[in-house]
């Protein structure tokens, strides 16, 4: 039976989801432990949550873990290309998890579904970019008295409601699951590391080996870039406004100079910072014929696409993905994903082994908001430390993986200041 509304794409796609959502589970230990838990305890019985994320097979193993817990949910998409479309059919069909997301929905549509899961009242936000937080302080403020708390996975979205923070705009508590050790060591790094490439190869069929690739960024997503097409062969260039990452990127093996340097030697451009025309018409201007422009922060800014339009005298769609514009002078640049996030535009996103730490996080940073939420000052707040020390400890076991523990001498001398040379 199908639960309440929904909106997506193709229904009859269910079968094929289901299996793809099976098939994620198997690299989702430490969820799945955390899922056989709350069907035991139901922690968030009677707790409605909104939840704005990539509509993937590991979000779907997530969902399934907060209605094991009790939760009532919703989920929408947080990115327009973001969605899986046979996931979605078997969420509504086998999960019964109204889902209102359809890849390649246009931006009414993406707005429009947001607001669906906003009118599910929820006393849990969960978002992924803050495009859902940002809609209910906006445009549906009357919701507000009974949101309890809420949950941001992604960099750019822990941006944002810092800002908001700062501002004194933020009417309730978030758990910024993005800055959990278990988040941005793994998820960031390896999972978009390899997520990129995958997105970057699938779209283009380009050989990296001996390419210029320019990583705009040394954050933890870059470096996960950057290290991925070292891999592969590519000659790796970082550009970067912050000292300190500067000089890691240096001591990392990798050459550091600034984009309009970087523009005129590069053939493959990735943006990973969460701002805002990194990639800028000066610099466009400056490509070599044939250039490859592709994006891995959340948002499609970071590209200055209009800029890039007006510039062109012709663009055509040469591959699913890959947008040619060709230039006044006969260059040609090449967009990839519209600029949106192209590993899970192109590509499938993360691997569902980093997602399990990453949505792991996510279940627990909600359990313990319903717990502690009302305790809590309207601010961004870290994961606690005992949920990233916990989930860290389950993976271990389940990748089967055993670590030493300190003997009483050695907690002992580490709590102790008396011993010296």
């Amino acid at each position: 039976m199908v639960k309440k509304e929904y909106d997506i794409k193709d229904i009859s796609l269910a079968e094929r989801g289901l299996s793809r959502i099976q098939w994620a589970e198997r690299e989702m230990p430490v969820l799945r432990l955390i899922r056989e838990r709350f069907s035991r305890e139901r922690p968030l019985h009677g707790i409605r949550i909104a939840a704005c994320l990539h509509v993937t097979t590991e979000t779907a193993n997530l969902m399934r873990t907060l209605q094991a817990g009790g939760a009532d949910v919703v989920l929408c998409a947080s990115n327009p290309l973001s969605t899986q479309d046979d996931v979605t059919a078997s969420l509504v069909t086998t999960f019964e998890t109204p889902t209102f997301a359809i890849k390649g929905e246009d931006n009414k549509t993406y707005y429009s579904h947001i607001k669906a899961a906003l009118a599910h009242q929820p006393h849990i936000t969960m978002d992924d970019g803050a495009d859902l937080v940002s809609t209910l302080h906006t445009e549906r403020t009357d919701l507000l008295g009974s949101v309890i708390g809420g949950t941001e996975e992604t960099t750019t979205g822990v941006i944002r409601l810092r800002a908001m923070a700062k501002k004194g705009v933020l009417r309730y508590p978030i758990i910024a699951v993005n800055d959990a050790m278990t988040k941005h060591l793994f998820d960031n790094r390896y999972g978009t590391g390899q997520s990129t490439i995958d997105g970057i190869v699938r779209a283009t069929n380009i050989l990296l080996a001996g390419k210029t690739l320019v990583v705009a960024g040394y954050g933890w997503c870059s470096r996960g870039i950057a290290m991925r097409a070292r891999g592969l062969g590519a000659h790796v260039v970082i550009t970067e406004v912050k000292p300190l990452r500067a000089l890691e990127a240096v001591m990392d093996g990798f050459r550091v100079m600034p984009m309009m340097e970087a523009a005129k030697n590069g053939n493959i451009f990735v943006t990973s910072t969460g701002d805002i025309n990194v990639i800028d018409k000066q610099h466009m201007e400056v490509m070599r014929d044939g250039a490859i422009l592709a994006n891995s922060g959340h948002f499609n800014v970071e590209i200055n696409i209009p800029a890039l339009e007006a510039m062109a005298v012709e663009k055509r769609r040469v591959r699913d993905f890959v947008d040619q514009y060709t230039l006044a002078d006969g260059r040609t640049i090449s967009l990839l994903a519209e600029g949106r996030l192209v590993n899970l535009a192109a590509a499938e996103g993360h691997p569902a082994s980093v997602m399990d730490m990453s949505f792991a996080n996510q279940a627990l940073s909600v359990e313990y908001v319903v717990k502690s939420g009302t305790q809590l000052g309207k601010q961004v707040y870290g994961v606690p430390e005992n949920i990233d020390k916990e989930i860290a400890r389950l993976k271990l076991e389940a990748m089967d993986i055993r670590i030493d523990a300190l003997t009483p001498e050695q907690k002992k001398y580490l709590e102790s200041w008396e011993s010296g040379t």
